[in-house]
């Protein structure tokens, strides 16, 4: 056998490595830059085969128009569906409606010249964008980020931005507006200005006054005409004469709660919890109704932690439900099965499950409660019985300030609205001799009310207590109407908490009590509701039954049970903080099983700083405080502030706020030098605003400073930490 020489055996060793080299050439010399944010589709792939590329699908469909929709609660995404008709009806163009996180956004540089990016942005919780924005709003902002041209720049864009916020927040709109300088500072070209609608004000108004001006402004730049679409329909309703009665949805939130089959139960499959206990808080003889409300989720896969959210689903109360099938000339047929389809599925898809009756579209899919828009309110003129009915209607829509006078102030839903166009009662009970029947067409009320959404709550237990259990604390909406010169003072009942507190009634065998107006003597019930549910799903037996998810929060506690915690909680803003507390009895039932009561002698103090009218009324859980803060041995320090019992020297009212200065040296050394954290829950628009107002006072003082410099600089830095968290509402 010949034995090769060295020189062979080098040869032959090269030609391996060239060969190698050469065969992964691709890794050995491609430079890799990293994205922000991983994405699924390459930039080189091309629309058909990949699903997540929206500019392939606009040219596909031949749709100019693409609105992507950061929401939480569904309010944006309709806001979106409403740019996309008037675009169809004003200049028929098509547009593509698109959740964020459903697709990627490598190529939006790559988005035609005659074409436009709609944004249309909530902002939630602490300035943050919703959770299906999340990746867009990195993208936009990471300069590290790159397009298909390999660049952070996005030259020849064309876009427009309206952004959902609420004015008694801090980060009014921040979404919004970054999204608007990001996109500039990136070269794209804004058509129009940017909107802002305040939901602490009127969101529609906000829009209604915004999108006159863009439209004129879109028509200019991207040289279309108004006139160039038509009205058409979003929905076919048919009425079906035969359909088998077990597959009609007659409330049912999902297919497996029509099917009653097992299931992840969320958003889209709400769970049917039974309710254990359900009791008054407020005393008796009080004004007022504060519920606690305790849900049993054993076995329901459910979980939760202090701090999350438990959305509601509500339906809406019977006297509206009948109001409006008499107003639509439908009571007689309430029963009838109907089946909806979308005439533009991209576009408007239909937004709860078919088939189904009208009765049970106005009871339980559709917001019938909510104040009519003033939008929709021209739309139905057409559809008038009578020629004074349509001008009413018509200068409502037209005119802002009257319709401010009497569907605003008045408080009016789109059944009392019809009502009193055609001149009938709304104060006597719905019916055929009292209330003027418009032949207004179903599909028109399906595209124009939007879904009855959930009512959130923040959970008032802990599951290190209470793990089969969420417990709810509620106080019931129920306030006065401002009298105009065509409707008196009435009550107006919120919808989610009324709800609830017909379960209570219900749950305990009573009947609804009567409600005394001081302006109008007639005695009055609370609003009754279908309690027992689409097929009496929500009874059994003696107990009643809530449809529920839970949305979860970062508003929790430090893990660290030695930082110390202040929490400010007046009303029913105490609610996560019983939460908060039963969390830290837990655990200090656990350290004291194992160390004995020594082991908290490091814990940090939790100082709860609650406020109401009196200790006597509205005491949220008096009876409770006391037990907890023998648990923590000294580690809890509960303040409270009765408005209506206790008053400063001059005459004035003790609040919150008033507590936490009285206390500034404690505060300010728990959070300077016991690195503490704060918590706020309650009203935004006056008293967390006051709150954190002392905080800056208090630290800015402790920093031997003022409050407008020192103090607002260390509230921003804790809350650029996570250690000051608010959880609000207005």
């Amino acid at each position: 056998m010949a034995v090769a020489s060295s020189s062979d055996v080098l040869v032959l060793a090269l030609g391996v490595v060239l060969a190698a080299v050469y065969l992964f050439r691709d890794q050995l010399f491609a430079a890799s830059k990293p994205k922000s944010v991983p994405v699924a589709a390459s930039k080189t792939s091309n629309g058909s085969g990949n699903p997540r590329d929206f500019v392939a699908k606009m040219k596909e469909g031949k749709k100019r128009i693409v609105i992507f929709y950061g929401s939480q609660t569904g309010t944006a995404e309709e806001y979106a569906i409403r740019l996309a008709k008037e675009a169809k009806q004003k200049f028929g163009l098509a547009s593509l409606v698109c959740d964020p996180e459903e697709y990627d956004f490598e190529n939006l540089d790559q988005v035609p010249e005659d074409c436009c990016v709609f944004f249309v942005m909530a902002t939630y919780g602490e300035g943050e964008p919703t959770d299906n924005a999340v990746t867009l709003c990195q993208n936009l902002s990471d300069d590290s980020f790159e397009f298909s041209n390999g660049e952070h720049k996005l030259p020849g864009l064309k876009y427009v931005v309206f952004g959902l916020g609420n004015r008694t927040y801090e980060h009014y709109n921040l979404i919004a507006r970054n999204v608007d300088a990001d996109l500039q500072k990136m070269g794209a070209t804004r058509i129009g200005e940017r909107g802002e609608g305040d939901d602490d004000r009127s969101m529609e108004e906000d829009y209604l006054e915004w999108k006159d001006g863009m439209w004129e402004e879109f028509a200019r730049v991207m040289g279309v005409e108004e006139g160039q679409g038509a009205d058409s329909p979003d929905f076919v309703v048919t009425e079906v004469s035969e359909h088998p009665p077990e597959k009609v949805y007659l409330g049912e939130l999902s297919a497996r709660a029509l099917t009653r089959s097992k299931g992840i139960h969320d958003a889209k499959n709400p769970y049917p919890a039974p309710i254990t206990v359900a009791r008054e808080l407020f005393a008796p003889g009080s004004d007022r109704n504060c519920i606690h409300v305790e849900l049993n989720t054993e076995n329901s896969g459910i979980t939760y932690q202090h701090g999350d959210h438990v959305g509601v689903w509500p339906s809406n109360p019977e006297v509206e439900v009948e109001r409006l099938l008499r107003a639509l000339g439908l009571y007689e047929k309430k029963d009838t099965v109907i089946n909806i389809e979308s005439l533009d599925p991209a576009l408007a898809k239909v937004p709860f499950p078919v088939p189904t009756t009208y009765v049970t579209v106005l009871r339980h899919y559709i917001d019938i409660s909510a104040v009519a828009g003033r939008q929709i309110l021209g739309v139905l003129s057409k559809f008038a019985p009578t020629p004074e009915a349509e001008a009413f209607l018509k200068n409502l829509s037209s005119n802002k300030d009257e319709y401010n006078n009497i569907v605003t102030h008045g408080c009016l839903k789109l059944g009392e609205v019809l009502q009193v166009a055609a001149g009938n009662d709304i104060k006597a009970t719905p019916g055929p001799e009292n209330t003027t029947a418009w032949n207004i067409p179903f599909d028109i009320i399906v595209s124009s009310i939007p879904r009855l959404q959930p009512r959130y709550y923040s959970i008032s237990s802990s599951p290190k207590l209470y793990p089969h259990s969420i417990h709810v604390t509620c106080v019931v909406l129920k306030y006065e109407s401002v009298e105009n010169n065509l409707v008196k003072t009435r009550w107006v009942y919120g919808t989610g908490s009324n709800f609830l507190l017909n379960l209570k009634f219900a749950a305990e065998g009573q009947q609804s009590p009567l409600v005394d107006s001081e302006d109008n003597p007639d005695k009055v019930f609370f609003p009754k509701y279908a309690v027992e549910g689409p097929r009496g799903a929500y009874k059994a037996e003696t107990t009643y039954k809530v449809p529920i998810h839970v949305r979860r929060s970062t508003f929790r506690l430090p893990t660290n049970p030695k930082s110390p915690v202040i929490m400010i909680g007046p009303g029913t803003g105490v609610a996560p903080f019983r939460g908060f507390v039963q969390e830290r009895v837990a655990m200090a039932r656990r350290t004291i099983e194992k160390n004995g009561p020594e082991g908290l002698a490091d814990w940090g103090n939790i100082r709860l700083y609650y406020g109401c009218r009196s200790s006597k009324q509205d005491f949220l859980y008096s009876e409770e405080w006391p037990e907890y803060a023998k648990e923590l041995h000294g580690k809890f320090t509960m303040r409270c502030a009765f408005s209506r019992e206790t008053f400063k020297p001059d005459g004035s009212k003790i609040y919150v706020q008033d507590l936490l200065w009285e206390d500034r040296e404690t505060i300010a050394d728990a959070i300077l030098n016991g690195r503490g954290y704060i918590y706020v829950c309650g009203d935004a628009r006056n008293m967390a605003k006051s709150v954190e107002e002392t905080f800056c006072r208090i630290l800015g003082e402790a920093k031997g400073g003022s409050a407008e410099v020192e103090g607002a600089a260390e509230v921003k830095l804790l809350k650029e930490r996570s250690r000051f968290l608010s959880d609000v509402w207005s």
